[in-house]
């Protein structure tokens, strides 16, 4: 048991740092996260589950019976396993996802507009600039703390992937098309972005860095970059 525990926080050490989608740090990437754990707990009681029923198999003493209540059986089996199970798995998965999915779309806002920036991405930096305003930042994305920011994204090249897992999920960045992806960061801090759809030599190193400000202090950003 020590050694499984040992193996177990091995592993789950992966699960922080600067590009950890389990580390979320926005209501998107708190549905991702919710959505992950969700899942992994499913399906670890599913293979826990199965792992009991073959145990069960190999041990259990075979009763006596005859060929057609054997044959009955092995069709109640096939039926359970194969049909009733799969369905009632789709339906459970079904039924918490479809509402985390929900959450990370762009959707239209009751009570204000999300602030819109476009970002274009090209071989192998971000160009980005803040709509209604003359700034523009490269490989350098400011936001404001508790506020939407819808994030248009469209390329001038390839196809690449624009994520910053700790804020929300990723969306392809597709040559003659514009996407749009909301952001919302809960604190002000530091996060970084990554394309995470292959573009080149150069991918590895088309990194974001994303700075959330506080709203007070975008704005006074925003209006010093006005006058640069």
């Amino acid at each position: 048991m020590l050694l499984a525990a040992i193996i177990i926080l091995f592993f789950l050490s992966g699960c922080s740092g600067p590009q950890s989608a389990l580390d979320p740090a926005g209501p998107s990437a708190h549905a991702i996260a919710n959505l992950w754990w969700g899942m992994f707990g499913f399906f670890a009681l599913v293979l826990l589950t199965m792992v009991a029923l073959w145990l069960y198999a190999m041990w259990r003493k075979p009763a006596p019976m005859t060929k057609v209540q054997a044959h009955r059986l092995s069709s109640w089996w096939i039926i359970g396993g194969g049909v009733v199970l799969p369905i009632i798995s789709m339906i459970v998965l079904l039924s918490f996802s479809i509402p985390m999915g929900f959450r990370m779309l762009p959707l239209p806002l009751e009570e204000q507009t999300p602030l819109r920036i476009e970002v274009t991405a090209r071989q192998w930096l971000w160009q980005i600039r803040y709509a209604d305003t003359h700034v523009k930042t490269m490989n350098e994305l400011h936001l404001p703390a508790g506020m939407p920011v819808d994030v248009h994204v469209s390329s001038a090249d390839v196809i690449h992937s624009f994520w910053v897992p700790k804020l929300s999920g990723k969306i392809d960045v597709i040559p003659g098309r514009t996407n749009t992806l909301r952001l919302q960061a809960d604190v002000p801090g530091h996060f970084r972005g990554q394309c995470s759809e292959f573009c080149g030599i150069g991918h590895a190193h088309m990194k974001l860095s994303v700075v959330v400000h506080t709203p007070e202090e975008f704005e006074a950003w925003l209006e010093e970059k006005s006058y640069e």
